[in-house]
C-alpha cells in the first residue's frame, strides 16, 4: 500500500480539504496522512470562520509524519498564509512527487488564501510541483494575465512550466461550455482530458478531490497522464453519484467504486 500525504485544510461539512482527502485516497487504494493547516467552520452553504494552526505546529506534524510512516507522494491544498507556506517548503520531501492545488477562492466564494501569500506560493512551491492544479481564476491569478481562450489559458499555463512547476493542469470547471475540457501540459505536449458536463450544484470538493486522486495515481507508479486520467474518470462518477446533501453547494460521493480506469 503507497502513502499519500495531504496537507491541506479541515472541512467541518466534510466535503473538501483533508476531509475528502482522506476519503478519496483510500478510495482508490491508498493509505493517507495528514498535516491540517487550519480548521474551518463550514457547510455547503459557506464558510463561517477559518481558524489558521501555527507555521511551526504545519511544519512539526509533516517531520513526525516523514519521520516514521514516510510518503510515495505529496498533496497540497489549502495552505492559508505566506508563514505556512515557508514551513511546508522548508519541510517538503525532495524525493517524492508533489501534487499542488493553488487553494485561493472556495467554492462559495470564500477567499482562502491572502494575496500576499501568493508570491511565496509562486517563489516556493511551484519549483516543487509536479503538478500544479490550478481553476480558471487561479490560473489568471498565478499567470497575471486573462484566460478567456483557450489559447490564452495554454499560454498562462507555459509561464507557470516557466516558472518551475513540471507540469500544470488547467482546469475547465469554470468555462461554460457544456462539454467540459480540462488541459494536461507539460514542456513536451498538451493533452485534452473532456467530458460532458454533468448538470448539478453538487460541485463542492471537486478540486481537493481531483488533486488527491492524481497524487494517489503517481503514488502507484502511474504515469502523470494515467493517473490525471484515472482522477477525471473518478471525479466525474463521484460528481455523477452525489448524495445531495445541504441546501448549498452540496458534497461528492468519494466511496463511488465503478469508474474507468
Amino acid at each position: 500500500m503507497k502513502r499519500v500525504l495531504t496537507i491541506a485544510g479541515s472541512d467541518s461539512g466534510g466535503g473538501a480539504g483533508i476531509e475528502a482527502d482522506i476519503k478519496t485516497i483510500s478510495a482508490l487504494g491508498a493509505y493517507a496522512c495528514t498535516s491540517i493547516t487550519a480548521v474551518t467552520a463550514q457547510n455547503t452553504l459557506g464558510v463561517a470562520a477559518v481558524h489558521v494552526l501555527p507555521p511551526e505546529f504545519v511544519r512539526l506534524s509533516v517531520e513526525t509524519v516523514l519521520s516514521d510512516i514516510g510518503v510515495d507522494a505529496v498533496k497540497l491544498g489549502m495552505l492559508a498564509n505566506a508563514g505556512i507556506i515557508h514551513a511546508v517548503a522548508e519541510a517538503l520531501p525532495a524525493d517524492v512527487p508533489v501534487v499542488l492545488d493553488p487553494v485561493m477562492v472556495a467554492t462559495s466564494g470564500a477567499v482562502l488564501l491572502p494575496d500576499d501569500a501568493i508570491s511565496a506560493l509562486k517563489n516556493r512551491l511551484l519549483p516543487r510541483a509536479a503538478l500544479v492544479t490550478p481553476n480558471l481564476p487561479e490560473l489568471a491569478k498565478l499567470a497575471g494575465q486573462g484566460v478567456e481562450t483557450v489559447p490564452d489559458r495554454l499560454a498562462a499555463a507555459r509561464l507557470l512550466l516557466a516558472q518551475g512547476a513540471a507540469a500544470v493542469l488547467v482546469k475547465g470547471g469554470h468555462d461554460h461550455n457544456p462539454f467540459l475540457v480540462d488541459y494536461l501540459v507539460t514542456p513536451d505536449a498538451v493533452e485534452e482530458i473532456g467530458f460532458a458536463r454533468i448538470d448539478t450544484r453538487n460541485t463542492h470538493g471537486t478540486g481537493c478531490t481531483m488533486a488527491s486522486a492524481i497524487a494517489t495515481g503517481l503514488a502507484q507508479g502511474l504515469s502523470l497522464c494515467t493517473a490525471t486520467r484515472r482522477a477525471r474518470h473518478y471525479l466525474q462518477s463521484a460528481i455523477a453519484q452525489a448524495p445531495g446533501f445541504g441546501r448549498g453547494h452540496g458534497p461528492l460521493n468519494h466511496l463511488v467504486r465503478e469508474f474507468e480506469p
